[in-house]
């Protein structure tokens, strides 16, 4: 996979992508990372890449001018192509206003071959970046940032360790938080120990057994893989109740995850009486 990262402080990311997963998955030849200086595309002695927005209002805007002639040079298929699906890659907008950036959307771009990140900046990008260069705006979240450069160094680290052969254990990219089975869709099927599928993960531990009188779960350390799946299942049920109760919205439950499921929503209305 080649990533291409369109941005007005390059240096920005001199370290963020040169530890860990991110580091490796380039070593190992499976990614390119290419950061563009968006000022060497103005064409004034000041570089300027921003201007007061039409019709007035806070704050300065990053005109089109220097993206769209940066991207011209990247060589980039036609967004047409793009949006059609006749070409793996995608050019995305980091914007507070764009969709929000989930593990889904993070296995959809790791099957592309090129991605190119647009970091916005000051009060937003002009508006016909968003409807004739990029092919999607993404957000890392319901919150504002200065700007998209931490966005897209997480992007890029999402969507890293993803590819095959990135993380050195290929099944433990199946078995965290929000990852979901998308041969079944159903959420809640996975093997006999590990697996959230699209919940939150199960609790960890490891050892020492006993450590300051805090014992592992009795279920652990039976060697009873039935029994495993059964606790971790209920634990990831039970944090995913209380911690983000939406990722239970839709999902599909066997009878038996149901079951439990009420009897946590039982137990909790009783801690509450």
């Amino acid at each position: 996979m080649k990533a291409d990262i369109v941005t007005i402080f390059p240096d920005f990311f001199r370290g963020p992508l040169d530890y860990g997963i991110t580091r490796r998955a380039q070593e190992m030849g499976l990614a390119t990372i290419q950061i563009h200086d968006l000022r060497e595309f103005t064409h004034d002695r000041h570089r300027t890449v921003d201007d007061r927005p039409f019709g007035g209002g806070e704050g300065m805007v990053l005109r089109p001018e220097p993206l769209f002639e940066c991207l011209d040079t990247l060589d980039v298929v036609s967004r047409e192509d793009r949006i059609a699906g006749r070409a793996k890659q995608s050019v995305v907008l980091l914007s507070a206003q764009g969709q929000r950036f989930t593990q889904n959307v993070a296995t959809e771009l790791s099957r592309l071959e090129r991605i190119i990140l647009i970091c916005g900046r000051y009060e937003g990008v002009d508006e016909r970046v968003a409807d004739f260069l990029a092919d999607r705006e993404l957000s890392v979240g319901d919150y504002v940032l200065s700007g998209g450069e931490i966005a897209a160094t997480v992007i890029i680290e999402a969507v890293l360790r993803l590819l095959p052969g990135a993380v050195g254990n290929v099944a433990s990219t199946q078995q965290e938080s929000f990852t979901v089975d998308v041969k079944t869709r159903i959420r809640e099927r996975a093997d006999s120990t590990c697996g959230s599928n699209g919940l939150l993960d199960y609790p960890h531990y490891t050892r020492p057994a006993q450590f300051r009188g805090m014992a592992v779960p009795e279920a652990l350390m039976t060697g009873n893989h039935e029994e495993i799946r059964r606790w971790r299942r209920e634990r990831a049920l039970e944090k995913t109740m209380r911690n983000r109760p939406d990722l239970l919205e839709g999902t599909e439950l066997s009878a038996e995850g149901s079951q439990r499921l009420n009897g946590l929503k039982e137990d909790g209305l009783k801690k509450l009486r």
